[in-house]
């Protein structure tokens, strides 16, 4: 073997390992899009990726995760979704109505998890629950159902008809939802309520401002939002200076001394779509995995706040709570 043989055959068996990795596939990605802020998210993604665990993947060994976060500008969720569809994630958590609305327009290819506040069949997300067609699937949260509930459970803690407002983002486009399910019980129960509009940080400080000045209001009832659950540490602050006696939906608001929350348990929620998100990974089609339905609540109360607030919390109450906090 001359020279020149010697140095073309030691140059081409260098080549092998670069044309072999070549060849392998790419990572995946997942895309994770959300109307609120990540730091809001961060136990619930936790949640997530250890759903993914479950299936197989481990972020960072083989897989990705890109988040788009539209921190409560709902406007941008448009572009952020198109950023996505444009990276050629393979598949979009949509946390939220407005991001899953945002995705499923972005492209129809990409399959697309949801967490839904509304129907998803109402807003056009899957054709039915069992059998959802199309590129998209992911669980519906029940959270219209639940507003009733926290007008019941906050209702134990005040005065018989006492005047109870209503902390709602009317930007978001479950809102007009919630507010259909919130008005219905309250005619049922005979409850005067009032709506507080808060859609920006400055939004929420008027708010708590105006209650201040009411002086009439005995409690609040915060809705299940993506932005105002991207503020729960200023809403919680605000609630205990003015003393008022308020319910959430999220366990976050209560640890960090919200009063009392009743919903999703949603760290179940997140974990189940990491495992959808691990099934698609896998070559299953959202069009063949049924659309979710929560089968865990929660109820959590602060009993530290409860005496802040001079309240008695009912032993029928305590009794249901699946967590007390001391």
């Amino acid at each position: 073997m001359n020279r020149r043989d010697f140095i073309t055959l030691i140059g081409g068996a260098a080549a092998w390992p670069l044309a072999a990795r070549a060849q392998q596939p790419a990572m995946p990605v997942v895309g994770i899009l959300g109307s609120g802020s990540s730091s809001a998210f961060t136990e619930l993604l936790g949640a997530f990726r250890q759903g993914l665990k479950e299936t197989g993947y481990i972020e960072g060994q083989n897989v990705a995760i890109e988040s788009h976060w539209a921190e409560g500008q709902f406007d941008r969720l448009s572009q952020l979704a198109a950023d996505l569809a444009q990276r050629r994630v393979a598949v979009i958590v949509a946390t939220g109505v407005s991001s899953a609305l945002a995705a499923k327009a972005a492209g129809s290819t990409i399959p697309l998890l949801f967490l839904s506040q509304d129907d998803p069949v109402k807003l056009g997300l899957v054709t039915n629950f069992n059998q959802p067609g199309g590129n998209a699937t992911g669980m519906s949260l029940l959270t219209g159902a639940l507003v009733a509930k926290r007008l019941e459970f906050i209702r134990q803690l005040v005065s018989e008809n006492a005047p109870i407002s209503y902390l709602m983002n009317p930007q978001a486009p479950e809102s007009e939802f919630h507010l259909s399910y919130i008005t219905a019980a309250a005619h049922d129960l005979g409850q005067r309520f009032k709506v507080l509009n808060a859609s920006s940080e400055r939004d929420i400080d008027d708010a708590f401002t105006a209650l201040a000045q009411q002086r009439g209001t005995a409690a609040l009832i915060v809705s299940t939002d993506p932005f105002l659950f991207s503020r729960f540490h200023q809403i919680v602050v605000l609630a205990a200076y003015l003393k008022i006696p308020t319910i959430y939906d999220r366990r976050e608001y209560v640890a960090a001394g919200g009063l009392i929350s009743y919903g999703t348990h949603l760290s179940e929620a997140f974990s189940q779509i990491g495992v959808y998100a691990g099934k698609i990974l896998k070559g299953a089609k959202p069009s063949s995995l049924p659309v979710m339905q929560p089968t865990k609540f929660e109820l959590v109360i602060n009993l530290k706040t409860a005496k802040a607030l001079s309240l008695q919390i009912p032993d029928k109450l305590l009794a249901l709570a699946d967590e007390v906090i001391e």
